[in-house]
């Protein structure tokens, strides 16, 4: 579903141009969840925005759900996959009913019956039918991310790019917003992508985590021998003893 070979992503312009990734490969099989960990700045995010068409300065080959994609996409290649972001609070427009935030992508695609749709993804998320008359400062911020998981639904995407889906959750909410995208991934065979600093996010929903350290990824691993300390580079031993207590 997700083919990267040989990514290299740059960042300012002429003599101001540099390498932010470099030669990041990996493959992403269908109804697999994929991780990308690593601390700030290790360019994780960058890959993710280069995969959704949010960079367009890079080299090598992205193939989405078996075709290879440019930097410039169809309509129907930006259908193929959606975003849910970090943070609840800015991803939603306040100004706009969540009904409104829902039949936007159902509008610009041209889909039919948007009413019912609107209704159908409030269920899928669990949120109850009359939310669609509220506003976004009149839900809780887990609300708020089961809102932005369910536009990510509108259009049938089978690949969700999710980008610290939990991070600016309260902790007891987090668990709920995770184990919601894995009923989500089971019921509709999604494929998933996940961003993540967090070792004990990973554990949790991810197949297999691409370790990423200044630019390049420095190990692939599966769950297994993240939780029981299978792995071969210093960098991933240490991020795994920095969540141990999850992890374990």
């Amino acid at each position: 579903m997700i083919d990267v070979d040989d990514l290299s992503i740059f960042y300012g312009e002429r003599h101001k141009r540099f390498m932010a990734v470099g030669n990041v490969t990996f493959r992403v099989g269908r109804g697999e969840v994929y991780g990308l960990v690593g601390e700030s700045g290790s360019g994780k995010s960058t890959v993710l925005n280069a995969i959704a068409g949010r960079h367009k300065d890079w080299t090598g080959r992205i193939g989405l759900n078996g075709e290879t994609v440019l930097a410039k996409r169809t309509r129907a290649q930006l259908r193929a996959l959606q975003i849910v972001f970090q943070d609840p609070y800015g991803s939603i427009h306040p100004k706009h009913t969540i009904g409104s935030t829902l039949a936007e992508p159902l509008e610009i695609h041209r889909i039919a019956n948007r009413d019912k749709r609107v209704d159908e993804l409030l269920e899928l998320v669990s949120l109850p039918r009359k939310f669609r008359y509220r506003y976004p400062h009149q839900l809780s911020g887990g609300q708020r991310q089961r809102v932005s998981i369910a536009r990510a639904l509108a259009l049938d995407s089978p690949i969700l790019l999710l980008d610290e889906p939990t991070s600016a959750l309260d902790v007891s909410v987090q668990a709920e917003i995770l184990n919601l995208l894995k009923d989500l991934r089971r019921e509709k065979n999604l494929t998933y992508l996940m961003v993540t600093h967090d070792m004990g996010v990973v554990t949790h929903m991810c197949d297999r985590v691409a370790v990423m350290k200044d630019g390049v990824i420095v190990e692939e691993v599966n769950r297994e021998q993240l939780i029981t300390g299978d792995v071969s580079h210093d960098y991933t031993r240490h991020l795994r003893q920095g969540s141990l207590g999850y992890a374990a």
